[in-house]
């Protein structure tokens, strides 16, 4: 009996151990007065990072929070709110998502749970797709990927829709929303989060650095290009990509958008010249050494080619 309490006691202080070592993983960093981001892994979910790898934003106001984006599971939202509690003890009012791909939005779980009267704001095509299907279906993505490790996980969806240059008021701050710009850009379900006082563009996977993403049936990388070169324009002075570091215009919008810009001359000129992607590709790859290092550029970039290519090629008709 000795043997089994000790065995038992030691598999909870094991259990402790671990969940206390993954919180330490959410450290949210100030990049201005009152704002705040977890810069989340670029590699992909797995059982290890349980998930988590976007930035989760936090805006702390007179009378309360604001989460921008709390991440892929429900535990991964738990960890998010006490990163949050090590910065503010006001409450969470608000929560924005940035579009419908769960590893950015399932962690609302976690604040509803808490919070149950907290509005959540998304684009009316994210709440009208992840209702209807896209929700569980990254539920059960986020457990395969995870090896398990972020079952438990309910999908809380948005509450309240958005529409462009709308300006909401939460917790004494004002943001204004910006989506529409194209009509597609990554998905038909962006939204980027303005905080109006710091200059602060909240941008969701339009904005990358460091890390390549794929480009699905719903993306439209022409309208990807338009909307970073419509972020560029608004002169703020903070930005916050989905995945990759913050920064300002030239650091953290730029590169992704010259990335893109690249991909497009070069396809454009090997479709006039009757070339395929395939033949585009090491032509293209040669001009893209700057992001060789960028991570999942090998598994990604003929993907993007032949995303691009196939643009082009509608664009034609």
């Amino acid at each position: 009996m000795m043997k089994k309490g000790l065995l038992i006691l030691l598999l909870i202080a094991v259990g402790i151990c671990y969940l206390l070592y993954d919180s330490e993983k959410y450290v949210f960093e100030k990049i201005a007065d009152n704002v705040y981001v977890i810069h989340g892994p670029l590699d992909e979910p797995n059982a290890k990072n349980r998930g988590f790898m976007n930035n989760p934003g936090l805006i702390v106001g007179k009378n309360g929070a604001i989460i921008i984006d709390p991440g892929s599971a429900y535990g991964v939202g738990k960890n998010v709110m006490i990163a949050a509690e090590k910065i503010t003890n006001k409450p969470i009012v608000a929560v924005f998502n940035t579009h419908v791909h769960g590893d950015h939005w399932l962690g609302n779980q976690a604040i509803v749970e808490r919070y149950p009267a907290v509005k959540i704001y998304a684009h009316p095509n994210m709440i009208e797709q992840a209702k209807s299907s896209e929700g569980e279906r990254w539920i059960a993505l986020m457990s395969k990927l995870t090896e398990g490790a972020s079952d438990g996980t309910i999908a809380s969806y948005p509450t309240d829709t958005t529409t462009h240059l709308q300006i909401i008021k939460a917790g004494g701050e004002a943001f204004r929303m910006h989506h529409d710009i194209t009509g597609v850009a990554h998905t038909n379900t962006d939204l980027m989060i303005e905080h109006i006082k710091t200059k602060t563009l909240f941008m969701g996977d339009n904005g990358l650095v460091h890390r390549h993403g794929r480009f699905d049936e719903t993306s439209d990388m022409h309208g990807n290009i338009a909307v970073l070169q419509y972020a560029t324009d608004l002169n703020l002075t903070y930005y916050v990509p989905g995945h990759g570091p913050t920064g300002n215009a030239t650091t953290t919008v730029k590169p992704f958008l010259h990335y893109l810009q690249i991909v497009q001359d070069e396809v454009k000129k090997g479709y006039e010249q009757d070339l395929t992607d395939y033949e585009i590709k090491p032509i293209a790859d040669k001009k893209l050494t700057a992001y060789h290092d960028w991570h999942g550029y090998e598994s990604n970039m003929g993907k993007h080619i032949g995303k691009m290519f196939g643009e082009i090629e509608s664009l034609d008709e």
